[in-house]
């Protein structure tokens, strides 16, 4: 009995003692059978299940027990899986009469009926193709069939996953199945009669995408004329269902009907287009006009290609009048149409101009909210036609840019992408011809200067050809560059700033240009380069871009020189012509830029590293020896007269201004030429960096030596350089490691570590006692202040622990190490985390913290790999430091108790809660650090995992209120959930996409490396008070989402819909009839805008007497808004508008500090949260969920009093104090109920009437 079987019994048992009935009588009914089985001796395997329920079946059949049966038949829909195909074909008769008795719909529960239906699966699934041409088989499938219409939904579910399973196996060796005909003769009647039973079509529009994509080839006819009549019975969601429907048929259907068939589909599917108003129902027929003219265009390409204009004309206006989705769906189409149905023969054709035309209609004020995915649509196009975009699309170009020179042209960005697909599609030449610069007051037909372009021309230049710069765009800026001299001669500063902007601007087009260029070998001459060495040498502001250039250039062109590609802009012939010829040039680069490199500034010579390091690529073995062996000399020379650098000298400020010393700039050099040195050249490079790994004095040169051996190490197996440092490894390099262990300075430790890892990594059988010898070094690097540096002791402790699993003999007496220790020791994982774990016994804190994170991270990484049993005594020992009163140490012990709450096993973890929990509580109450907080997160972490129960068993009873906050805190996030989901699902339609034809970007996933930092400091965050938990701040942040800034409200993802203003002209009215009458249309409010202008100047100081004065912005700002209500009020009720400063009442209302008095003259304040508006405010929603809570006050006889002293109060400080007024006094009504008995009560007695007390502030 295979252990699935198995696993599904058990999980039967253990239900015996469940609270639920039926799964009793399950568990029971399992009991009965098995304890048979074994009184009958039989074996123990599915047949003999089979055989004792089908038994027990026969005998129920007509004792009327429902209960028995249904637990009968729930086991055999477990048991018949595991049964043999041939016992279930010999059986098939019986099994049909015993299950077709509970196929009654009228009294056959749910549970009863899915169970049935599984059966009927299983059995069915593993009959013959003989078997399916009786009656009884085609009969149950029918029966499923009805099944799959049926209004319980479990059902109907259930009985479609059947059907579809048994036809899409059908017996072998039939690739239809046998009853396939059946099914499509069902699904057509029922289709038929979709009129009189709408709610059964729908259900079977539900099958049919299931199941279409089995059918008869000669059915797809029928099936299409049937979904064709469906949206004609004015039924949205039948129709949505019949549109989805034939996308499948679509995607399907391509060999089954011929052209002509597939064209009168498609007209009667256009025929059908709904309403654009009708969002469901027009994104179905979008999809399908979709899918089906892709599948048009793989059968009759030119006819297809011929219905493109109208089409698309027909469904642009969904661009402009649908709803957000509709638009999206509506762009998908057409951005779909553009790519896919246009073919390579026809991109220079009429039908293209036909496109061309009706893409340029959108470009109009009509289609002004929806530019954005217009543009999009003719970026499409742009790059579908390539070269043939010109002429053909020049006024479209042209129209654009005009377009997005406008000063408040709202998509820019849009524009943009436009112009820059133009720009790859035809070219810089050709695009420059259309739309010219016109930098150089040279003559042209606009002359407008669209400098603009130069950035844009920047990102999007490949594979143009670099004659063009040479002969065009180098003299363009080589005018700019002196007419920008003449003006500094001139004292025109501005300009000359100007100009020399655009030279450099030009420049950067170069590396555009160097993208894989076509013309190499004919552009790339003797004198253009020595033009750019000229440049790299001479002009600073210019080098960077020509570097850029060069790399950019050098590494294109050899990696399609050593790649197999035959859709290249070049082949690999050519490129490897350009390599060869760009390696004629690279001796007389590279010492420019070793000169150039020797005299930057450390800091910002980065970029010429990196064209350095492309030139090496391309020059020959021989030359890189011999420039290695020139470099090597200078080191040895400069070495000898080298002083370490003094303290003024490493300040950031001198190192920006002064380049490094010689000695620092050669070990660079030689560094980038590791790679490419052959044995002997190597071996000089090694002897440099064991001189410089000693040089204690100067840290930067330590770092170098480490870094130029670490460079060798890293190398690929067969590289001389590493078959070096592998001959040197034992006897030179190993021994120096460990002899200089104590001599690193701090900033040499990372590359040390780095070549430690390398070298670990490799490591022969004989060579594991570098691992002991180098451990103590790589734990401390886990506690480097340097993140790299950590990053990579916790890699190096990997590499280790991986060698280590290996296997292998470690030699202990090579270490040094305990005399009284094995002398040879076998290298397992195990004992690399007992050498690991042997930190734990070291004398100082830092220390032990670092061993306790080296052994959270290596846990986290071989745990699969370790006993059980070892792990426990690990944690165990690691948890007696969780009570450490030292906090490094507690610290990094919290950081392993997280590690094992998320990687140990349940069972491991559950047993020893009572250790763990116990320990962790021991920081739960420390407010002044994150200790607390780190407690809350782990045992959240294992609530989370083991149950909360589970831990509040493990709870100490001082500490239960923890277990309190985590159960209240976990209600109130799960009520947060609830209230924002159900305020998500009333804000209307989702937001519109940003892009809608983006490529699709596959997630990779993460490495350990992330996935241990996110247990260790990923998610403490997750228990910070936040605003988002607030209800105010959810409703504040969605009331605002919902505002456009002129106040409107409007639907979400439409806010360009919001409204718009003329700016109207004073020279005589708008024409709409111009194309810019766009750029007179704003969506701005006016009236928003002149208040943000007057903001703007009143928080400009102003000068009085000598002395800055400032204006109370904020007060300002209250007194216009209650001005401007005011004002609105009095004009909708005719009467005049009143000064917002003697306005007292309405400042009552709308001010943040506004009270009113009672019947008793007692003062009672507006107790308003953030998130309330204007129209709530007399709702306090103080409880949780927006449920105001009931007043406890008593209802007052009359009107509430008069705000008296209401203008002398103070904004701050919530008194009557205010700034620019006389004194303030306390204004008392000369009210009889007050004035007598006393009740204006002299200062200091005042406490004896409680009517007093309300007058205060």
């Amino acid at each position: 009995m295979d252990s699935e079987f198995e696993h599904q019994l058990q999980k039967l048992r253990d239900k015996i003692g469940s609270k639920t009935p039926h799964q009793q009588q399950h568990a029971a009914m399992l009991l009965a059978v098995e304890e048979t089985i074994t009184e009958q001796k039989a074996a123990v395997e599915p047949a003999s299940y089979f055989a004792a329920l089908l038994t027990l079946m026969e005998q129920q059949s007509g004792s009327g027990s429902n209960a028995l049966s249904n637990a009968i038949i729930f086991l055999l829909s477990v048991v018949l899986p595991h049964v043999s195909a041939s016992m279930l074909r010999a059986k098939f008769t019986t099994m049909m009469a015993v299950l077709s008795q509970s196929l009654d719909l009228a009294s056959a529960d749910v549970a009863l009926l899915r169970s049935v239906i599984s059966c009927l699966e299983t059995v069915l699934l593993a009959q013959d193709a003989s078997s399916w041409r009786q009656p009884i088989a085609q009969g149950t499938l029918r029966s499923l069939m009805q099944l799959s219409t049926d209004s319980k939904p479990k059902i109907r579910k259930r009985a479609q996953e059947a059907v579809s399973s048994l036809l899409s196996r059908p017996p072998p060796p039939t690739a239809i199945h046998p009853a396939a005909h059946i099914a499509s003769r069902f699904v057509l009647e029922m289709l038929a009669n979709a009129k009189a039973d709408p709610q059964a079509a729908m259900h079977t529009l539900q099958l049919v995408k299931q199941t279409e994509m089995l059918w008869p080839a000669d059915e797809f006819e029928g099936l299409c004329a049937a979904l064709m009549q469906l949206p004609r019975l004015n039924t949205p969601y039948v129709a949505t269902l019949a549109f989805q429907a034939l996308e499948t048929v679509f995607a399907s259907a391509g060999e089954s009907l011929d052209e002509d068939q597939f064209r009168d589909l498609l007209i009667s599917v256009i025929d059908l287009k709904p309403n654009s108003s009708d969002s469901a129902t027009s994104e179905a027929w979008l999809n399908i006009i979709q899918k089906g003219y892709i599948a048009y265009a793989q059968i009759g390409a030119e006819a297809c290609f011929q219905s493109l204009p109208d089409l698309i004309d027909l469904v642009l206006p969904d661009i402009e009048l649908g709803k957000s989705s509709t638009r999206d769906a509506a762009t998908r189409c057409v951005w779909a149409l553009i790519r896919e149905c246009i073919p390579d023969s026809k991109l220079g054709s009429d039908g293209v101009q036909a496109i061309i035309k009706v893409l340029a209609g959108g470009l109009s004020y009509r289609y002004r909210e929806s530019w954005a995915l217009v543009f999009l649509l003719i970026a499409a196009l742009f790059q579908r036609l390539g070269k043939f975009a010109h002429p053909s699309m020049d006024a479209v170009a042209k129209e654009v840019a005009n377009m997005r020179m406008e000063p408040e042209f709202q998509f820019k960005d849009e524009a943009d992408a436009v112009l820059g697909a133009a720009i790859r599609a035809v070219g810089p030449q050709v695009f420059l011809e259309i739309l010219p610069l016109n930098l150089d007051g040279g003559q042209s037909q606009d002359n407008v200067g669209r400098a603009w372009l130069l950035p844009l021309m920047k990102s999007h230049i490949r594979n143009a050809p670099l004659g063009y710069f040479v002969l065009t765009m180098l003299p363009l800026a080589d005018k700019l560059s002196v007419q920008s001299q003449q003006f500094v001669s001139q004292n025109r500063e501005l300009e000359a700033k100007i100009y020399n902007a655009l030279s450099q601007q030009v420049w950067a087009l170069l590396s555009g240009f160097c993208n894989v260029p076509v013309d190499i070998l004919d552009s790339f001459t003797v004198g253009f380069a020595e033009r750019l060495a000229n440049e790299i040498l001479e002009v600073p502001a210019t080098r960077s871009a020509i570097c850029g250039a060069l790399q950019t250039l050098l590494t294109a062109v050899h990696a399609l020189a050593h790649t197999e590609s035959a859709n290249g802009p070049i082949t690999q012939q050519q490129a490897l012509a350009a390599e060869m010829h760009l390696a004629r040039f690279a001796p007389d680069y590279l010492a420019q830029l070793f000169n150039v490199f020797a005299l930057s500034p450390g800091n910002g010579r980065g970029y010429l590293m990196d064209t350095i390091t492309a030139f090496l690529a391309v020059i020959t073995p021989g030359e890189v020896n011999a420039t290695f062996a020139k470099v090597c000399a200078m080191l040895d020379q400069a070495l000898k007269s080298h002083k370490p650098p003094t303290a003024a000298e490493l300040t950031e400020r001198y190192l920006e201004a002064h380049p490094p010393p010689t000695a620092h700039t050669m070990t660079d050099l030689a560094i980038v030429m590791a790679p490419y040195l052959d044995t002997e050249h190597a071996q000089m490079l090694v002897r440099a960096a064991f001189v410089l790994a000693n040089q204690s004095e100067d840290a930067m040169l330590q770092k170098k030596g480490y870094k130029a051996l670490s460079r060798l190490a890293a190398q690929s197996a067969e590289s001389p350089a590493r078959q070096l440092i592998e001959s040197v490894m034992t006897e030179q390099l190993i021994p120096m490691l460990i002899e200089s262990a104590g001599s690193v300075g701090a900033g040499s430790r990372r590359d040390r570590l780095m070549l430690i890892s390398a070298l670990a990594r490799n490591l022969a059988d004989d060579q594991l006692h570098f691992i002991p010898a180098m451990l103590s070094e790589a734990i401390m690097g886990t506690k480097e202040a340097n993140e790299r540096a950590r990053n990579v002791a916790f890699e190096t402790l990997l590499v280790m622990g991986q060698r280590m699993g290996q296997g292998g003999v470690i030699h202990m007496a090579t270490v040094g190490g305990d005399t009284g220790m094995a002398a040879e020791q076998d290298a397992n994982i195990v004992e690399f985390f007992k050498m690991t774990a042997a930190g734990l016994a070291a004398q100082t804190p830092h220390m032990v913290s670092a061993t306790i994170a080296a052994i959270s991270r290596t846990l986290f990484e071989f745990h699969e790999q370790l006993d059980v049993q070892f792990i426990i005594e690990l944690m165990s020992t690691v948890l007696m430091f969780v009570v450490n009163n030292n906090r490094e140490i507690s610290k990094s012990s919290l950081g392993f108790v997280k590690v094992i709450a998320v990687v140990l096993p349940k069972d491991v973890l559950l047993p020893h809660l009572d250790e763990i929990v116990p320990s962790i509580c021991k920081w739960s109450h420390e407010y002044k650090n994150q200790m607390r907080l780190k407690c809350r997160h782990i045992l959240d972490r294992l609530a989370r995992r083991l149950g909360l129960d589970a831990v509040a068993k493990a709870m100490p009873e001082e500490h239960q209120k923890l277990i309190i906050n985590m159960r209240k805190r976990e209600q109130r996030l799960q009520r947060a959930k609830e209230n924002g989901g159900a305020q998500q699902s009333t804000n209307g339609d989702s937001a519109q996409a940003k892009t809608v034809a983006a490529a699709a970007t596959a997630a990779g996933k993460k490495s350990f490396g992330s996935a241990f930092e996110d247990i260790i400091y990923g998610s403490e965050s997750e228990f910070e008070d936040s605003e988002d938990e607030q209800p105010g701040g959810m409703k504040k942040r969605n009331d605002r989402a919902k505002k456009n800034k002129g106040g409107r409200q409007v639907e979400s993802g439409d806010a360009t819909r919001a409204g718009a203003w003329i700016k109207e002209d004073t020279d005589g009215p708008l024409d709409f009839l111009d194309r810019s009458a766009f750029t007179h249309f704003s969506t701005i409010d006016p009236a928003m805008a002149a208040t943000a202008k007057a903001r703007r100047a009143r928080s400009e100081p102003k000068v009085r007497n000598g002395k800055f004065v400032f204006d109370d912005e904020e007060e300002d700002e209250r007194k216009a808004k209650a001005a401007a209500k005011a004002a609105a009020e009095a004009v909708q009720d005719g009467a005049s508008v009143p000064d917002a400063s003697e306005d007292y009442y309405l400042q009552s209302l709308t001010s943040k500090e506004g009270f009113y008095r009672t019947a008793n003259q007692k003062i009672k304040f507006h107790k308003r949260k953030a998130g309330d508006s204007d129209e709530e405010m007399g709702i306090a929603s103080d409880n949780e969920g927006g449920v105001p809570k009931p007043s406890m006050a008593k209802k007052g006889k009359g009107n509430a009093g008069t705000v008296y002293g209401r203008e002398f109060r103070s904004k701050k400080a919530q008194g009557d104090v205010k700034r620019g007024n006389v004194d303030p006094y306390a204004y008392v009504p000369l009210n009889p109920k007050t004035m007598k008995k006393g009740a204006i009560a002299i200062k200091g007695n005042s406490k004896k009437d409680k009517r007093t007390r309300g007058m205060k502030g």
